[in-house]
């Protein structure tokens, strides 16, 4: 795998025209499998001799994994994304009643004003940037009145939705976002990855101290309150993990959602122009983009407990498998010739789903709110500027340091 990141969809449609399932080397030449076909990963991820619990990792419980190691945290943090079973269901269920579907519509009209609040930000951005002048005949090749979208909406918007969730004060979520980018890094050093991991317990230990000291209407105070109800329900290390999963989770994917969809509806303005024709709708851009630019690529890890064969790739007990969500998104057998398409009325005319959000016992407990968050927000940013357009060509855009995030790290653009 590389370690370094870039836009995986050329090696992917590669690995793919030779099966659906590839043996990969992981940072460290840790072997491993990587599963990409649609198919074979709906299967895979549904398998009953497939777990979650790194137990299962054979070079982990051989003491063959250093802990300076860039994707350790994925194997060892305690949750639900690491758990299987009766352990997964308690956990689970724990988080669970901040997602229901009554929960998640009340915070609707929260999302809409916070949205229109970063979107004032971002005008107000652009203003200045104009008057900068920095401009497109600056050294830096800057474009007049640029502003990086990301940065000023698509990222405080999630970041925000899920630390009110969590009850995170405003003082630690600058540091969370920062430290969530290292953990998911896949080209980060033994050190910095230590490092890392040590201050992000230290910053979410310290976030549920104030919850214990304040209570409040949060998961952080009801996943506490749980604990000292009852104990052995909830470990100090499973709630610290579940907060881990919960911080990186909630906002990052949605961040990279929000992100690759607005690259993509700039980049197909037809397709923008049938949303506001009435001919298809923002859920469905949103769809489209979870498919055809997933903002998680290579998502680890499961491991068989036997040996299994996936399509042809002998895949022994005991290996670390990514799933591959952005190769199944596009994979031809699945979606069709046209696979690398962005088409958003596919959804009216396909029964295949997509599996960005997962599939099965481990699905994405957050899709209802990713899908709200995101929806609400590109129906407001190309409400309010028609003509937004991204103000450099797609391939100068800085990608994400890791083969897990898919998405940019900049999104520069012109608001009118």
């Amino acid at each position: 795998m590389d370690s370094s990141g870039g836009c995986p969809h050329a090696a992917n449609a590669t690995l793919l025209a030779k099966g659906a399932a590839a043996e990969v080397l992981l940072p460290g030449d840790v072997p491993a499998a990587a599963v990409l076909g649609h198919e074979a990963l709906k299967e895979f991820i549904g398998h009953p001799d497939v777990a979650k619990n790194a137990r299962h990792f054979t070079a982990l419980r051989e003491g063959r994994i250093p802990d300076g190691w860039p994707l350790r945290t994925f194997a060892t943090v305690q949750g639900m994304v690491t758990s299987d079973g009766d352990d997964h269901r308690r956990l689970r269920s724990l988080v669970s009643k901040a997602f229901t579907a009554r929960r998640v519509e009340a915070l609707r009209p929260g999302i809409e004003r916070l949205t229109d609040e970063l979107l004032d930000g971002v005008e107000a951005a652009a203003a200045g940037a104009d008057r900068d002048g920095a401009g497109s005949d600056g050294a830096d090749g800057a474009v007049d009145g640029a502003v990086d979208l990301r940065a000023l909406f698509a990222l405080p918007l999630p970041m925000r939705v899920i630390s009110e969730l969590l009850g995170v004060d405003e003082e630690f979520r600058d540091r969370l976002h920062v430290l969530s980018n290292q953990v998911v890094a896949t080209d980060i050093g033994p050190e910095e990855a230590v490092a890392a991991n040590r201050e992000m317990v230290a910053v979410l230990s310290a976030v549920a101290a104030s919850r214990k000291a304040r209570p409040g209407d949060d998961l952080t105070s009801a996943l506490i309150a749980t604990r000292e109800e009852d104990g052995d329900r909830l470990g100090e290390a499973e709630l610290i993990g579940t907060m881990i999963v919960m911080i990186i989770a909630g906002h990052e994917t949605t961040l990279n959602l929000i992100t690759n969809a607005v690259r993509a509806l700039c980049a197909h303005r037809d397709q923008l122009e049938l949303i506001r024709a009435g001919g298809a709708d923002w859920t469905d851009a949103v769809e489209e983009t979870l498919r055809w630019d997933s903002p998680v690529s290579f998502f680890p890890f499961r491991y068989p407990t036997r040996d299994l064969t996936v399509d042809g790739t002998l895949i022994p007990a005991g290996t670390p498998v990514l799933a591959g969500f952005s190769a199944a998104g596009r994979d031809p057998a699945a979606h069709g010739p046209d696979a690398d398409r962005f088409d958003i009325g596919r959804r009216t005319r396909s029964t295949t789903r997509h599996l960005s959000l997962g599939h099965g016992a481990h699905y994405c407990l957050g899709a209802p709110l990713a899908r709200m968050e995101t929806t609400i927000a590109l129906r407001r940013l190309f409400s309010r500027f028609p003509d937004l357009r991204v103000a450099v060509p797609e391939e100068e855009l800085p990608r994400h340091r890791s083969f897990v995030g898919n998405s940019v790290r900049e999104l520069p653009v012109v608001l009118r």
